[in-house]
């Protein structure tokens, strides 16, 4: 199945017009990055869900009427480059542009909308929509990807191991939760009928509602200000130029045939292993990726619908070309994505895809693997992958349930021209470190440490980053405890001569006679006691080069900051003391 965004101007074509006066394009183009801003942060600041205000796992994007990317806010990369993809969805299957009308929002998270997997990537994802107008004529629309703390399933904030989608929770196909301005009540009982926290996922569909309103209405000053024309015209320069510099960056590739493989040991249902495959070609100013080879749906969570293979994909691109490059429509235009439906990369109904992050971060190792066949200089040694936790129990003072979940940070990988950076939420996640003061007020857990793991970082001339020794206490009662862990097995790997970094585990009061290390390390549930410690060692990102031409002074400061331990440094550096 080839995917290629091949939507065109709505002048002429991709070449575009150039006749739009430069400083109204720059007065549009910030306008329009600054509103896809505040509909995120008006989100994280009117939510009331842990995962959306402390997290920020939320991400909004704005469109021009042909369900064409425009702007977007600088938050999850996953979330953003599906947006687009579902909006064209609702519009070819659902509601045609002619059926909207001011005040409308139309809401989705199933990810086989339109029978197709080109839409929310999971169910916890309520992608909203809302119509902008210049006039009676429908010019665009404002968007936000959200991630809600509880849509229903098996069991409260994660999905488990599911085997398919239905156990995943309630799956919303496109649908107006708002016509006109009026609010459809029957919809939004039945959706808040299907979560076990009603009153925050009703707070939280007003404030994602309320933000992509407010943006409407700033996107409409824009019109209002320089014409519907002249914006229009805007738009298509906008979208040309972003397509006119991508390709002179893929074109700076060397013409070719890569391949690479990549390999998911764990499926979240006790399978596996499980094969990743990318041709990729490189042919002028045009690349395909092509996953052709790629092992079958499973039953297991980790499946990921087409729209977060495309999703993975573009962000890629992103990465390894000009990142002064506006991500509009675009970027998009040279890139040709080959996915065999009913594959790992396209899953089909009715796969599960909740861990479909998984597949998502071995996505991104599998391309940066093609890449630095062709151009080195521009890829990256693997990140830690995919790390996540949830606790849920209710506080024994109160009784009261509380949900504590979070992206758990690793190390990145290191580069051609840097060290890995230490402890962060790495690729297509992107979200912040939550305080620990913010998760012990939200569930009932009590930190122990979060501190730096020593000698995590895979050795190289550039060191990959550090990952984290994370340790709490679960006070509350019956605690549900959900984990993931993608590299624990299988570490980050090195690149041109670097090293692996450390692949780490979780852990059940670790250090006392009752440790167990969780055998299972992706999408698994445990039900612990009152009183038990968690402990994740997160992995390191991987080395890049020779470690034993990494400078002198780097490597003292390092063992000066205790990124590595003396021992390392003779053995993996050659550092005399």
């Amino acid at each position: 199945m080839t995917i290629a965004a091949n939507v065109k101007p709505r002048s002429e074509g991709s070449a575009g017009r150039s006749g739009v006066n430069p400083i109204t394009l720059e007065i549009v183009r910030n306008g329009l990055t600054m509103i896809a801003e505040q509909i995120s942060r008006r989100m994280i600041r009117a939510g009331t869900s842990y995962i959306i205000k402390e997290m920020e796992d939320c991400s909004a994007a704005l469109f021009d009427g042909q369900a064409r990317l425009l702007a977007e806010s600088a938050s999850i990369p996953i979330h953003l480059n599906c947006i687009g993809i579902t909006l064209k969805t609702v519009l070819e299957h659902y509601y045609p542009a002619d059926t909207w009308r001011p005040g409308d929002v139309v809401i989705t998270n199933d990810p086989y909308a339109g029978g197709e997997s080109k839409s929310s990537h999971h169910t916890n994802d309520i992608i909203a929509f809302y119509p902008v107008f210049s006039g009676e004529r429908l010019v665009g629309f404002t968007a936000l990807n959200t991630h809600h703390m509880d849509i229903g399933a098996m069991w409260m904030g994660t999905r488990g191991w599911g085997v398919e989608i239905w156990q995943e929770g309630l799956r919303i196909p496109p649908l107006k939760l708002m016509r006109e301005g009026k609010l459809d009540q029957s919809l939004m009982a039945l959706v808040l009928n299907n979560t076990r926290v009603p009153l925050i996922l009703e707070n939280d569909l007003i404030a994602e509602m309320s933000a992509i309103q407010k943006g409407a209405e700033e996107m409409q000053k824009i019109f209002d200000s320089y014409g519907t024309d002249t914006v229009l015209d805007c738009f298509d320069e906008l979208i040309r130029q972003s397509e006119v510099r991508t390709r002179a960056e893929i074109a700076a590739i060397p013409d070719g045939v890569y391949r690479h493989e990549e390999k998911i040991l764990d499926d979240g249902a006790k399978g596996g292993p499980y094969n990743l495959c990318l041709t990729m070609t490189v042919e002028g100013d045009s690349i395909t990726f092509d996953y052709t080879g790629t092992d079958p749906q499973i039953d297991g969570p980790i499946n990921a619908p087409l729209s977060a293979t495309m999703a993975a994909t573009y962000y890629v691109m992103k990465c390894i070309t000009d990142p002064t490059i506006p991500n509009t429509e675009g970027c998009s235009q040279p890139i040709t994505i080959i996915a065999p439906p009913g594959s790992l990369v396209n899953a089909q109904l009715p796969a599960a895809c909740f861990q479909r992050m998984i597949v998502c971060h071995s996505i991104v190792d599998l391309i940066m693997g093609a890449m630095a066949q062709a151009v080195p200089e521009r890829s990256m040694a693997d990140s830690c992958g995919c790390l996540y936790n949830s606790v849920v129990a209710p506080h024994l003072e109160t009784g009261e349930i509380g949900v504590a979940s979070e992206v758990v940070p690793g190390g990145i990988g290191a580069t051609s021209r840097a060290d890995g950076l230490n402890v962060m939420s790495c690729h297509v996640t992107n979200c912040p470190i939550p305080p620990i003061e913010a998760t012990e007020i939200e569930a009932p857990v009590l930190y122990l440490r979060r501190e730096f793991s020593q000698d995590s970082g895979g050795a190289g001339y550039w060191r990959g980053g550090l990952g984290q020794v994370l340790e709490y206490k679960v006070l509350g009662k019956n605690p549900l405890f959900h984990h993931t862990s993608q590299k624990s097995v299988i570490p980050p790997q090195g690149m041109m001569g670097g090293m692996a970094g450390n692949g780490g585990g979780w852990y059940i009061n670790r250090g006392t006679p009752a440790e167990r290390k969780l055998e299972y390390a992706i999408g698994d549930v445990e039900f612990l006691n009152t009183g038990d410690v968690v402990t994740h060692i997160s992995p390191g990102g991987g080395g890049y080069g020779n470690p034993l031409e990494r400078d002198r002074e780097k490597v003292r400061r390092d063992i000066e900051a205790d990124f590595i331990s003396r021992e390392a440094a003779e053995k993996l550096y050659g550092y005399s003391f």
